[in-house]
């Protein structure tokens, strides 16, 4: 099994189970096991299914290549719990939707949601779209004002633009070598740009 897979059905087992009603149990085992994507994709259209319902649904739809997915994955990207954006970023990844990288630039730029952009970024970097520089490179501008409280983010920008290689990056690489917490992460990425070693 898919590490992200496990990761995601061992935490929603245990939110159903949470529940205490001993149908979610039964509603989680059949989502999990069912192989019927139109019963999967009826879970993100009816109305009453609790979030760690849909979330498995979606995931499943997204890694099965399913584009009924995508407005549920994107909405689970920008959510404020972390495994909930991970999961969607993993799904993403492996949908094929040309809009993934479209929304995850909207969401990695979108400074009132900043704090939830690190999955966006990680997800930008992978998709290796042409909004991914773009959208990097405009998020990680902006981290480095003095005082930016996301780092991480930041670092993630940084980690990415080194994995895409794109000469476009260089100048805010090499602005980043000023910013200790980004500084050695931005020495790797800059190496691994032609002409800039």
């Amino acid at each position: 099994m898919d590490e992200e897979l496990r990761a995601l059905t061992e935490r929603l087992r245990a939110e159903a189970a949470a529940t205490g009603a001993p149908a979610a149990r039964t509603v989680y085992d059949r989502l999990a096991a069912t192989g019927d994507l139109d019963e999967l994709a009826a879970v993100l259209t009816e109305p009453g299914h609790p979030l760690w319902a849909r979330e498995l649904a979606a995931f499943r739809l997204g890694v099965a290549g399913d584009r009924r997915a995508f407005e549920s994955l994107v909405l689970l990207l920008n959510h404020r719990d972390p495994p909930r954006c991970a999961s969607a970023a993993h799904a993403l990844a492996r949908l094929g939707d040309p809009r993934t990288a479209r929304a995850a630039a909207a969401l990695a730029t979108n400074e009132l949601r900043v704090a939830y952009a690190l999955h966006p970024v990680r997800l930008l970097a992978e998709l290796r779209a042409p909004e991914s520089v773009p959208a990097l490179i405009t998020t990680l501008e902006r981290r480095l004002r003095p005082h930016d409280p996301y780092r991480r983010v930041a670092l993630a920008c940084v980690e990415g633009l080194g994995t895409l290689g794109d000469e476009r990056a260089a100048p805010v690489l090499n602005d980043a070598l000023a910013h200790p917490a980004l500084a050695e992460a931005a020495v790797r990425a800059l190496a691994r740009i032609p002409g800039q070693r």
